[in-house]
């Protein structure tokens, strides 16, 4: 075997501490990637069990513990009849119908938005309604066959410009009740506006019975 003479020892030893610094910097930097994931989870972990704390409750404040009124049970209805005019505007009552045999109870707003189609097929046209801010949330029983509504107020859509508003014929509404994440569909004709930046749509909080003409929260 050659004899390595005494100057290329030390240089190749020199040369060995940077490899064995990288390599200990390379499992440190594992480590630290480790402890960011396993944290980065936890954090993930605990967004969804906030989001999960903070879903809608099932019961209406003020009423007893009066379940919150399920989708499924209420039949939704626009009523074109009993529309009222504002100032380049038209309020039209959304009726909530409870279909159940038991009481149950609705709170707050519903939300609402044009749709292009029935069902999850639907895409959304433009925004969805903005919440009127000027009335108060109330607790509104609705006893078996009973009613409430919340009046949406439209725009009308020719009084924006085509390029802002990018017009369109809506058939559809989805509409949220208020406390399920559960849609209903209805099957009413406007004129809308594909474009997001153009809201047409307000929505009022319910009300008990159904919508009459001029008689708005």
């Amino acid at each position: 075997m050659p004899t390595i003479p005494p100057a290329s020892r030390r240089a190749r030893e020199r040369r060995a501490v940077p490899l064995t610094l990288t390599a200990a910097v390379a499992v440190a930097a594992a480590g630290l990637l480790t402890g960011c994931a396993s944290a980065s989870s936890q954090l993930t972990q605990q967004a969804d069990a906030g989001s999960a704390s903070s879903a809608a409750p099932s019961t209406v404040p003020g009423l007893g513990g009066l379940t919150v009124c399920q989708s499924a049970h209420l039949r939704v209805t626009v009523d074109t009849s009993q529309a009222g005019g504002a100032a380049g505007s038209l309020y039209y009552p959304v009726n909530f119908t409870n279909t159940s045999g038991a009481p149950c109870g609705l709170y707050g707003y519903p939300s609402m938005s044009f749709v292009t189609a029935d069902g999850s097929a639907g895409r959304q046209i433009g925004a969805a309604a903005e919440r009127d801010p000027g009335f108060g949330k109330l607790s509104v029983r609705l006893p078996a066959k009973g009613a409430a509504h919340a009046w949406l107020l439209i725009g009308e859509a020719g009084n924006y410009p085509a390029s802002a508003c990018r017009p369109m014929a809506a058939h559809w509404l989805r509409v949220f009740p208020p406390g399920d994440t559960a849609a209903r569909y209805v099957g009413v004709s406007f004129n809308a506006c594909a474009s997001a930046s153009t809201p047409l749509l307000t929505v009022m909080p319910v009300r008990s019975g159904p919508g009459v003409q001029g008689v708005t929260p």
